[in-house]
């Protein structure tokens, strides 16, 4: 059977990684004068490129050094699409798996969306924390006129005001949800378009669909088979 896997923040949570939506989730704590949801944005970071990296580097990057927990080592070896950036399951062992909204390990060079550019390896080694301001735009390569196109860096990841291009492999995850003969979601609140995306190709194609989550959302779709346990408890009970 060909299983194909999208989970979601609630499988890192085990690793230390808040979720999203908790009381320290990502999109529960902004900066100062703005909401998460307006700090993770293509506009933030034309606009105030400082603020946008200050916040993206206290609330994603500290988190870049922490290791990948049993969920993600038993998904090493699967078909896998993850909502989550921070690159655990490569750190696992998955090598053909798509992080679907990017990475925080790797970065792009600021382009127009739809343009073909490469990734490459973040400098967050290289940063000053004790200059923190000074050494973000200096690596980003950011001066007094902003993020200048094709020319200064970017986080590789996918901002709210952004849309899947072939940079997050959406041909690659959607050609793996079409020849899916079931689909698990483990450990996401549906909140997102790759979620929706891949329950409509599930109900078009009559694709099984599994849910792993202690508190699960609830979704229209009558072939649906849920699991009210945590990811860990998960791969215990299939063992």
């Amino acid at each position: 059977m060909a299983t194909l896997y999208i989970t979601g923040a609630g499988v890192s949570a085990q690793s230390g990684i808040p979720t999203f939506r908790g009381d320290e989730g990502f999109w529960t704590i902004g900066s100062k004068n703005y909401t998460p949801q307006e700090m993770a944005t293509r506009s933030m970071y034309i606009e105030h490129p400082l603020e946008f990296l200050t916040w993206y580097y206290h609330r994603f990057v500290c988190y870049r050094n922490h290791g990948p927990n049993d969920v993600h080592r038993w998904l090493a070896d699967k078909q896998l699409i993850t909502q989550n950036i921070d690159g655990l399951d490569g750190k696992a062992g998955n090598e053909n798996y798509i992080s679907i909204h990017g990475r925080i390990d790797e970065v792009t060079v600021f382009h127009s969306q739809g343009d073909k550019v490469s990734r490459t390896l973040a400098p967050w080694a290289e940063i000053d924390e004790t200059h923190l301001s000074d050494s973000l735009l200096s690596l980003f390569r950011i001066g007094k006129n902003g993020p200048q196109l094709n020319e200064s860096l970017k986080p590789y990841v996918l901002l709210f005001d952004e849309y899947y291009t072939d940079l997050y492999q959406i041909n690659v995850a959607q050609e793996r949800m079409l020849n899916a003969d079931r689909i698990v979601f483990i450990g996401t609140s549906f909140s997102v378009n790759i979620t929706q995306m891949a329950l409509d190709i599930a109900r078009e194609k009559s694709i099984p669909v599994e849910i792993v989550d202690p508190d699960p959302a609830h979704v229209r779709y009558h072939n649906v088979t849920v699991h009210r346990m945590t990811a860990q408890r998960y791969i215990e009970y299939i063992k």
